[in-house]
């Protein structure tokens, strides 16, 4: 339901692309209201139910179908091929069931690997870098792509014993005396 809800959100987008799942769910679950709206103006006698509820889903019906066109590196005018009599119908249903193009092509980044990143991301697998906002492991210090920083560079031994000695606070007389055993 989420995917016909989300193709309901995205009312006149004809922009961007559409993965087959969402736009095959949303035809699932369009034929399914329609069939139902058609079974209750049947026992009522009237049809206008059914006749509004296709005016309200037009326009989002055209535009889930141009990005799903656009997922397989079309435009959207090869809507107007369903104009050829049988022979158009038979190629846009090709289209449709085609897989999409994957990566980035001309009409925006693949919806698949956009929903793999998020799930890489709610997994803890990866992170998102605050710079960039580039997908990197989780266990990455500095992003691969700008070079931002997650954590500090850790310090060497020689560093620490630096800081802890300026963090002290020491008595006049007193000395620093700090033994490093080489072996350790």
């Amino acid at each position: 339901m989420n995917w016909y809800l989300e193709v309901l959100k995205k009312y006149a987008v004809f922009s961007g692309r559409a993965r087959r799942k969402e736009y095959w769910m949303f035809f699932l679950f369009n034929f399914i209201i329609v069939s139902v709206l058609w079974v209750v103006g049947e026992l009522v006698g009237n049809q206008i139910i059914g006749m509004l509820y296709d005016l309200a889903v037009f326009i989002p019906s055209i535009a889930v179908f141009v990005r799903r066109l656009h997922d397989t590196g079309r435009s959207g005018w090869w809507w107007f091929i369903a104009l050829i009599p049988l022979i158009g119908w038979i190629i846009l249903f090709i289209y449709m069931v085609e897989d999409g193009n994957p990566g980035q092509n001309q009409y925006g980044s693949n919806p698949k690997e956009a929903t793999t990143e998020k799930n890489k991301i709610e997994s803890g697998e990866m992170k998102k870098c605050p710079e960039c906002a580039e997908l990197v492991r989780k266990e990455a210090r500095i992003c691969r792509f700008c070079g931002y920083e997650f954590y500090s560079k850790p310090l060497t031994q020689e560093q620490e014993i630096e800081e802890f000695t300026h963090k002290q606070v020491l008595r006049p007389n007193q000395k620093k005396n700090i033994n490093i055993d080489e072996d350790e």
